[in-house]
């Protein structure tokens, strides 16, 4: 089966650009795009605040700038706030004024911008805050901060420990460090909540966390939507892991509920679920809670199932038991009669609604991946829509699902692009399953392509319809290429079995699949050519490259792994999130059941290793550490295989600062136009910088 969508021109043709004039993509112009933020709404529906960031390239990194838009006037632009230049994490209070967080010297403070005024300073934080929400009553803010165990924010009553004379760190329990950071022991992200007198924070903060330990929002990728306001103000609802004595064992985030004074300390409304309970949000009424609870402890892409407590009661019922998707977003109808939620399905991120009596599902929106999904008093929502040909731009759904496009801040630089083909397919892969895949190409090329398979991570993941600022699909195809991406088993989006089946699997069915889906790909595709062809893959994708080279040796005329597993036994004892290694593996730690990570472990078919080697690794990664990609570029050397090692000092998991990102690209396509041939694209002699400018509107 094919589907098939062609991007033919970019918009070049309401733009009158001549596609004579496009030209390859390079990863210059990807950090030259205009980056939307997550959009906020005002409670009457009238207007939307949202960031647009641009990359400073002299000082290699982002810069936000706080945007409006007037919903109700068709065709508005966004304008920008006054006063608030490098303004982000913004949000209406009742009264329509907009606060915002914004770097006063040292430290980011509270501003609010009354409807016709000037931004004023609200608050004088002694520290860096992570960010802030208000109460809908609009009489107190909750803020969250990396703070040891104090009981305002400030600390000024605790009497904190001496700090040693020399460097060194000393831990008796784990976690020691977390994605890109050593961890400071006691040192916690804690909630604070502060009156508003006359418009300003009152006092230094009440804690809202007393009596646990843990982390709220969650490290390291929680933010705001994993806490939640009561309607009239006074709970707070919070998701936190309580430590306990090895927290990298435990998935078991539950929600919490607290006065949003702190005059009493926090319920767990959650402790009979050993697993993760996450995403809360409160019904219009007051009277419900909804959010999203997995039932297996220890797996961190269990399908997330939309649950709903009756506050007066505490009855929970799940209201998608019998919907096999995961749940990745919640948000309340405005009239409380539903909740409007995102999930992967098939290579998309459509939005669904959800009954709230019933539990009946409707999907809403076709191709696109959805998010930050606002919904709007008289039905409706604002949401953030991106493709593989795009990214992010702000959309106006109806009742029904309409989407009615509200910015187009890329459509300049876009419409200079040579235009690609992307095209859905799907075959019979291991286990005589149903998987997906997709090719992307040059719109206009004639001739046969060099054939580049990209293989995602996670390993519970998807390459899906959707922009990547890291791996861009659209990027790889500029030299010429013809990408191919299978959704192997293990992926997201297909019904949890078929997400659990990568379990004890790791080199199994996800390898026939991506054999299978490559033969399919380039014997439908008669351009694609298969002889002529690369491989790459990050995270899990980079340990199935290594994979390959073991099991697939003679395939590929090179092969592209960044941050990939090499050695299981030592992953198993390096990384930080211990839960997910030893889930992968069955459960147990690789002292109790060597056997099944060495059943996968691709050291062990080092002496079949013979096919050239970019290796990519970056020193700040603790998910999978650098040691990783050094043994696998050692492997390399010591047989005399063709390697070469890029690693990055400053960057984690990912490549995220714009020029390490231009020049992991340089270095990609260096090494498969080295054997596959293709140009590398190079960034044009002249361009306007992006802090020059302006977004623009279709």
């Amino acid at each position: 089966m094919i589907q098939t969508k062609l991007l033919l021109a970019a918009a070049a043709a309401a733009l009158a650009v001549s596609p004579a004039h496009a030209r390859p993509m390079t990863a210059t112009d990807m950090h030259s795009m205009h980056r939307l933020g997550a959009p906020e709404v005002s409670s009457d529906g009238r207007r939307a605040a949202f960031t647009i960031s641009t990359t400073d390239w002299g000082k290699n990194k982002r810069v936000n700038t706080l945007y409006t838009l007037d919903l109700m006037t068709p065709g508005a632009t966004p304008q920008a706030v006054a006063g608030a230049a490098k303004g982000h994490d913004a949000s209406f209070a009742r009264d329509g004024s907009l606060w915002f967080l914004m770097a006063v010297g040292d430290h980011d403070q509270l501003f609010r911008k009354p409807l016709g005024g000037a931004p004023i300073q609200v608050s004088h934080f002694p520290v860096d805050v992570s960010g802030f929400k208000l109460a809908p009553t609009g009489d107190r803010v909750v803020v969250w901060a990396d703070r040891p165990d104090c009981s305002d924010l400030a600390c000024s009553t605790a009497q904190l420990p001496a700090k040693p004379a020399g460097s060194g760190r000393t831990y008796d329990q784990l976690f020691i460090r977390h994605w890109d950071t050593w961890a400071e022991p006691g040192v916690r992200s804690r909630l604070y909540s502060f009156p508003v007198i006359n418009g300003r924070l009152s006092g230094g903060g009440v804690r809202l966390t007393t009596g646990l330990v843990g982390d709220t929002p969650s490290k390291p990728m929680g933010g705001g939507e994993e806490l939640a306001i009561s309607p009239d103000g006074r709970t707070v609802y919070f998701a936190l892991r309580e430590a306990g004595r090895i927290e990298p064992l435990s998935t078991n985030l539950d929600i919490f509920a607290v006065p949003s004074d702190g005059s009493a300390p926090p319920v767990n409304l959650a402790a009979a679920n050993k697993a993760t309970d996450n995403l809360p949000a409160v019904s219009p009424d007051g009277r419900t809670l909804a959010y999203f609870a997995m039932a297996r402890p220890g797996y961190e892409a269990d399908r997330q199932v939309l649950m709903l407590r009756d506050l007066a009661t505490g009855t929970v019922r799940p209201l998608t038991q019998s919907w096999d998707r995961s749940v990745g977003s919640i948000a309340w109808t405005a009239d409380g009669n539903g909740l409007l939620v995102t999930a992967e399905d098939t290579l998309e991120q459509p939005v669904f609604r959800v009954d709230a009596r019933t539990g009946a599902v409707t999907r809403l929106t076709g191709d696109g991946h959805f998010d930050n999904v606002r919904p709007l008093p008289g039905g409706g929502a604002i949401v953030t829509m991106n493709t593989i040909m795009a990214p992010d731009d702000l959309y106006r759904l109806d009742a029904g699902g309409h989407a009615t496009r509200l910015t187009d801040v890329n459509r300049e630089l876009l419409a200079q692009l040579d235009p690609v083909a992307f095209q859905k397919f799907s075959f019979t892969g291991a286990n005589n399953d149903r998987v997906w895949g997709w090719e992307l190409k040059p719109a206009n090329a004639t001739a046969k392509l060099p054939t580049l398979l990209l293989v995602h991570g996670g390993p519970q993941g998807t390459f899906s319809d959707s922009w990547s600022y890291r791996w861009n699909p659209r990027l790889f195809s500029a030299p010429g290429y013809g990408v191919v991406a299978i959704d192997f088993h293990g992926s997201t989006g297909y019904g949890q079995a078929f997400s659990d089946a990568i379990r004890q699997n790791w080199g199994g069915w996800p390898l026939q699949d991506l054999q299978l889906g490559l033969t399919y790909a380039t014997a439908h595709d008669p351009q694609l050519d298969g002889s002529n062809a690369c491989a790459a893959g990050g995270s899990y994708g980079g340990y199935m490259m290594n994979w390959i080279e073991g099991q697939w040796p003679d395939r590929f005329k090179c092969i592209i792994q960044h941050d990939g597993v090499f050695d299981a036994r030592a992953m198993a004892y390096e990384t930080e999130e211990l839960w997910f290694d030893e889930w992968e593996h069955g459960g147990h730690p690789y002292y109790e059941a060597p056997a099944e990570f060495e059943r996968w472990n691709p050291v062990n078919y080092v002496q079949n290793w013979r096919t050239p080697q970019l290796v990519v690794t970056s020193e700040k990664d603790f998910r999978i550490p650098y040691t990783q990609g050094i043994a696998a570029f050692t492997a390399l050397q010591r047989r005399n295989i063709p390697s070469r090692l890029l690693i990055f000092p400053d960057e984690n998991h990912w490549v995220l600062k714009p020029k390490n990102s231009v020049q992991w690209y340089d270095e990609f396509f260096g090494w498969t136009t080295r054997y596959i041939g293709g140009r590398a694209p190079r960034a044009p002699a002249a361009r306007v910088p992006a802090s020059q400018a302006k977004p623009e509107r279709g």
